[in-house]
């Protein structure tokens, strides 16, 4: 396992942002064809701009959100969702978020995540 600083902070912000599966998305790449790259998504991405001052982890989540749905990124949004849920945005507040994005993106972009993976990721949780 990797050790360097960006990476143990890296480490740290993925589990205040999904404390019960961080690890299994950690090892996931482990087995892949480009195991480097996890290790680099969690040095950069966490360890080094999720952890930046400036923003708190619930304000880099909600800009996550509202990113991911403007590229109709649906496969990452699913994980930031819940991310956000975890952090203390509601339903209701990452709805407008995503709703605010239809004037970016688009229509089909806020069709192809609003309803399928936000109700997804809501519906898992109500349960």
């Amino acid at each position: 396992m990797q050790t360097s600083e960006h990476y143990k902070k890296g480490l740290d912000i993925l589990k205040q942002i999904d404390e019960e599966n961080y690890e299994a998305i950690v090892d996931s790449f482990k087995q892949s064809i480009a195991p480097d790259l996890g290790v680099l998504a969690v040095e950069f991405n966490y360890g080094q701009i999720f952890s930046r001052p400036g923003l708190d982890l619930k304000s880099r989540l909600l800009a996550t959100v509202a990113g991911l749905t403007a590229l109709g990124n649906t496969q990452q949004l699913k994980f930031y969702i819940n991310g956000a849920l975890n952090v203390g945005w509601t339903q209701e507040e990452l709805i407008e978020v995503m709703m605010q994005m239809i004037i970016y993106s688009g229509f089909p972009n806020a069709l192809n995540t609003i309803l399928p993976v936000a109700a997804e990721v809501f519906a898992e949780r109500n349960k």
